[in-house]
């Protein structure tokens, strides 16, 4: 019966209206992320949620905005719940907004289910150790920073570089190698402009690929604060597909860099006190809630996998934002600016790149038994060739022994044929194939980093024709 009361109680009580949020007096029995219901004078109905709870106030974050709210007219009334999100299977091939309602001119879904989008905190014993390789169609991260199914690993980009394109590519290419089935995708917006939000839909309904994603749309000209709830809205949906439907999905989020601004814009008219660069001492945890909802379950077939993209300032890897969450994740993607300027498609950098699960999804059985010597090998031949470039910048390329210009050679190839694909999909053995073909460089004596029987097996002077 107390439950009833606070759910039917409203309050005239509103004090002040600060940015997105209003502060609400002498409120009795709130709950922190308790939904709200503002109605405004004209009758307009808003949806709000608190965000702190003292004697004096609720604060109340509003997510359509306070434009045109009356501090003495406005009626405030308390849901007694959290937030929540109608799920269903039908969700897939619909787009939606940051809150999960209809967008594209549809009707509303019938729910299966209605979910909390915070989700429930995972028992760390139930976890499932993440060890299937996915196949993103991409050779610098299927050859050289593996995707494993249950990972998070970011994408690092800069502003104006072809993250979003990265990004589609790979929504539209990954799959589970070996079992064959494509990832169902959940792709997730935040405070991107119209002109990237037409560019994704026009690119998943030309591939077809928006059959199978669930797509949250968060404008960069919609409501600041609706961005907070959109990547938890999508994990709730990522959490049902998985783990009620047993579906392998594939949850993109961008940008991370609108989502963590939201974050300091709130937190500024919280007047809280700041930390690193103005964001919120929190955030760490704040981001924590959202990458850690990754994962896979014991005893379920479905998993999650998360690729966050995030756009960092002045293409500052050390920047709070790209920096908490290489800390939270299992490595990152980081796409060069000077590879971009180079013709590089996509202009991944393979030298910071690193996937911490890799050795987990890759060997026989998995991808092929020489891999991890391959890509070992492609970072050491890469490397020394990219340091031979600075030296030619001083010395000179007549300076160079035989041997140092085919490493210079093989430097400039890699970028051209492993980095550089463009629109193509390549298997993890065109990847290889590839490799194997840039390895026929160097001589054989240089290739430190692989088993003396995979050079025998797979080298393009060595291995023997099929039949012998």
């Amino acid at each position: 019966m107390k439950q009833a009361s606070l759910v039917t109680r409203e309050y005239r009580t509103v004090d002040y209206v600060s940015g997105p949020l209003i502060f609400v007096e002498n409120v009795r029995g709130a709950s922190y992320g308790e939904m709200v219901k503002i109605r405004l004078r004209s009758g307009e109905e808003r949806t709000g949620q608190v965000l702190d709870i003292s004697e004096e106030h609720a604060v109340v974050q509003v997510f359509e905005g306070t434009r045109g709210i009356d501090t003495h007219e406005t009626t405030v009334r308390f849901l007694g719940e959290p937030a929540r999100i109608n799920v269903s299977l039908d969700m897939l091939g619909r787009v939606f907004t940051g809150v999960g309602k209809a967008r594209d001119g549809r009707p509303d879904i019938i729910p299966e289910a209605v979910l909390d989008i915070a989700g429930m905190p995972i028992n760390p014993s139930a976890r499932d150790k993440p060890a299937d390789f996915i196949q993103t169609g991409m050779s610098a991260i299927d050859g050289l920073d593996t995707l494993v199914r249950g990972q998070k690993l970011p994408i690092f980009s800069g502003a104006g570089l072809p993250a979003s394109k990265l990004a589609a590519q790979i929504a539209r290419q990954a799959k589970v190698l070996g079992e064959g089935e494509q990832f169902a995708v959940v792709f997730v917006a935040m405070g991107i402009t119209h002109k990237e939000a037409s560019f994704f839909q026009r690119d998943f309904e030309r591939t077809g690929a928006l059959d199978r994603v669930v797509f949250f749309m968060n404008l960069a000209d919609d409501p600041t604060v609706e961005r907070l709830a959109a990547p938890r809205c999508g994990l709730a949906v990522a959490e049902f597909l998985a783990f009620t439907h047993d579906l392998h999905v594939l949850v993109i989020l961008t940008d991370m860099i609108n989502y963590a601004e939201a974050l300091r814009e709130i937190s500024t008219a919280r007047e809280e006190v700041p930390g690193r660069r103005g964001y919120p001492g929190y955030m760490y945890t704040d981001l924590s809630t959202i990458y850690e909802r990754a994962g896979r379950l014991k005893g379920k077939k479905g998993s999650i996998t998360q690729i966050p993209i995030l756009t960092m300032p002045d293409d500052d890897i050390t920047h709070p934002v790209p920096d908490l969450t290489g800390y939270i994740t299992e490595g990152q993607i980081v796409l060069s600016r000077d590879l971009f300027r180079r013709g590089a498609d996509p202009p991944v950098d393979a030298l910071p790149c690193l996937s911490r699960l890799m050795n987990l999804g890759i060997g026989p059985g998995k991808t092929r038994e020489d891999h991890r010597g391959v890509a070992d090998q492609l970072y050491a031949s890469y490397a020394y060739g990219r340091d031979l470039r600075r030296l030619v910048a001083i010395v000179g390329e007549e300076a160079l022994t035989e041997l140092d210009k085919k490493y210079l050679k093989f430097a400039d190839r890699f970028e051209k044929e492993f980095i550089t694909q463009g629109d193509e999909d390549r298997s993890i053995e065109r990847t290889f194939a590839i490799a194997w073909d840039l390895f026929s460089l160097l001589p054989v004596d240089e290739l430190k980093r692989i088993k003396r029987e995979h050079i025998a097996k797979y080298h393009p002077a060595h291995a023997r024709p099929a039949g012998e």
